[in-house]
């Protein structure tokens, strides 16, 4: 069982103790090639583990990144997310507001550059901001 599991979410995000030099972006076991793949096309490292039991899937930020380029991509990575409707908890020591914010006015101006001139289109409501709870200890 991974932290996604034990924390009923589909995605968890954090800094594993022990690894200070990436994030950990944690889904649920047996989680849908869609969420996976939203993952990937954030620009996350794709990893897996195969054992007798499940094969374990989570991602990391890439080699080389500094920890606010990082902290940077992974919040970036959260919107698209949401908008498919998935659960995702982020450290709130890595959450990036700024890139937050960036990716925010990126999707509302695709969103507007989407609507039809000759029909105005209600604009969707962007998700909150991903629950940011009380940073949980990581093995």
């Amino acid at each position: 069982m991974n932290a996604a599991d034990e924390n009923s979410t589909d995605v968890e995000i954090y800094r594993r103790n022990g690894h200070p030099d990436r994030l950990h972006i944690i889904s649920r076991t047996g989680a849908a090639e869609e969420l996976l793949v939203l993952l990937d096309a954030a620009g996350l490292e794709r990893r897996c583990e195969e054992t007798d039991g499940p094969v374990y899937i989570w991602h990391e930020t890439p080699d080389g990144l500094s920890r606010r380029a990082q902290r940077q991509l992974a919040t970036r990575a959260i919107l698209p997310l949401l908008v498919a409707e998935y659960d995702v908890n982020i450290d709130p020591d890595e959450f990036d507001v700024t890139a937050w914010a960036q990716a925010l006015q990126a999707h509302r101006a695709t969103q507007s550059g989407n609507a039809s001139l000759s029909q105005p289109q209600p604009q969707p409501q962007p998700p909150p901001p991903p629950s940011a709870g009380l940073p949980r200890s990581r093995r």
